[in-house]
């Protein structure tokens, strides 16, 4: 599950049930600080709710890829299957989004995403105007840099103690996307 010792009952693990049907192994880390769950949700819900949804997933799939967050991968990889891509499309976005038959936009996305994630200094003007050259305005710019600033946060939490992506991902995507979406720590048995 995780490194540390999490409680055997929270508020948190109520609402994942009633939301999800069980508990995932981040809720468990973070029931031992609900108040930064709920600070950190809020954050994440702002920043969705300026954004068009695939855009956000592209987004956050592309920084978790870049901080080699598997339980984070999974679950945006999942919510990107479940709405806009079958298993084996999926899976090729997520190898190469350049070689993946995606929207120059995109790709565009995905890439500042990614550099957002692993080298945020090395951002240039250069990388916010091929956003703007796909017609994304300032404020969808920066959507995109909260995107993966958030992802930043909690990808490096819930790596950092250890927290194992949950055993259904192995039950709800299909051998090869499963191996492809798992970039750092193994899902759980």
């Amino acid at each position: 599950m995780s490194y540390l010792e999490t409680p055997d009952d929270s508020p948190l693990y109520q609402a994942e049930i009633d939301r999800t049907g069980s508990v995932p192994n981040y809720t468990r880390v973070f029931a031992l600080r609900p108040e930064v769950y709920e600070a950190w949700a809020g954050l994440n819900r702002s920043v969705k709710r300026g954004m068009d949804l695939r855009r956000y997933e592209l987004a956050t799939l592309a920084a978790a890829r870049r901080l080699r967050s598997s339980y984070c991968a999974l679950a945006h990889g999942s919510v990107l299957l479940q709405q806009y891509f079958d298993a084996d499309t999926l899976r090729r976005v997520f190898l190469d989004h350049h070689d993946a038959g995606l929207d120059p936009v995109d790709v565009a996305i995905m890439d500042f995403a990614e550099k957002v994630a692993g080298e945020p200094t090395a951002i240039t003007a250069y990388d916010v105007d091929a956003l703007r050259r796909h017609g994304l305005t300032d404020p969808e710019i920066l959507d995109v840099a909260l995107a993966a600033a958030a992802r930043c946060f909690f990808s490096t939490v819930i790596d950092a103690v250890g927290a194992e992506p949950d055993a259904s991902y192995r039950v709800t995507l299909d051998a090869p996307l499963l191996a492809a979406l798992t970039v750092g720590r193994a899902v759980a048995t």
